[in-house]
């Protein structure tokens, strides 16, 4: 009898690490997500063990690990490594064979993916030199408002005239917002207007690959509401957000590891 082949994809996030083991059917069997730290390396090696337990599976019942993330080359027992770029093209495309646009919104980078029919990255941009419309953006929102990022999204959707910023840098957003509130402006349409800029922000940088339906969302930043619907707003069309989106990576260098398993165990 043929053992199970098992896949795990590990996305070493420049804030977060996640991992993901999929079987046969790509059916996901256990995740982790844990803060990456100092020691990248580290992180790593325990987002998959944390995964591996959490699958019920042992480290080495995995046939391939993939690494993927900007920390792709510290996942030191990986057997290969892949750009978070084509493995959230691939766990979009897994989820949403559809998809032809994917919108990923990390900590520290936004990246605007053009796919195609079979998954494969046509094109892509990303505003790597700058944290504007990031998570680290909201983070710091956050941070000025008194607030956690989880309780961002849901106080903007009551915004009912979200104010407009003036500069949508990282640096200078805690004045604006300390500026905003002197001059009593609601919470509410503060981080409406936080949010809006960075929906504006986002759709410049997606207007250089082209928005073609379906539209997936991914990343981290994927899990606020008001990001979500932000997004649509100035896209004009429906997102596609999975519960996955902040294992998106991850899921897609799983994918990866799983097909380079298959031809291992059909060799052997």
């Amino acid at each position: 009898m043929n053992a199970i082949v098992y896949g795990a994809g590990v996305d070493v996030g420049s804030t977060q690490s996640k991992a993901v083991i999929v079987d046969e059917s790509l059916r996901i069997l256990g995740r982790s997500l844990i803060p990456t730290g100092a020691n990248v390396v580290k992180a790593a090696d325990e987002a998959f063990r944390e995964a591996c337990e959490n699958a019920g599976i042992a480290r080495e019942a995995v046939g391939c690990v993939v690494g993927t993330g900007y920390g792709r080359f510290k996942v030191t027992f990986g057997d290969a490594q892949i750009t978070e770029i084509t493995c959230h093209a691939r766990g979009a495309h897994s989820l949403y064979p559809a998809t032809r646009t994917v919108i990923d919104m990390g900590g520290q980078d936004t990246k605007a993916i053009k796919v195609g029919a079979d998954g494969s990255v046509l094109d892509f941009s990303m505003n790597d030199k700058c944290a504007a419309g990031t998570g680290r953006f909201l983070s710091a929102a956050a941070d000025v408002t008194g607030m956690t990022l989880d309780e961002i999204g849901p106080v903007a959707l009551h915004a009912k005239d979200p104010v407009r910023l003036t500069s949508v840098c990282t640096v200078f957003v805690e004045s604006d917002i300390l500026s905003y509130m002197a001059q009593k402006k609601t919470v509410e349409d503060v981080l409406g207007g936080v949010h809006k800029a960075i929906a504006s922000r986002t759709m410049a940088l997606v207007r250089r690959v082209g928005v073609e339906d379906e539209v997936t969302f991914t990343g981290g930043v994927s899990r606020n509401i008001a990001m979500v619907r932000a997004l649509e707003e100035v896209l004009g069309t429906r997102l596609n957000v999975s519960p996955e989106g902040h294992f998106m990576g991850a899921l897609g260098a799983a994918i990866f590891a799983l097909e380079r398993a298959r031809v291992a165990a059909a060799r052997s």
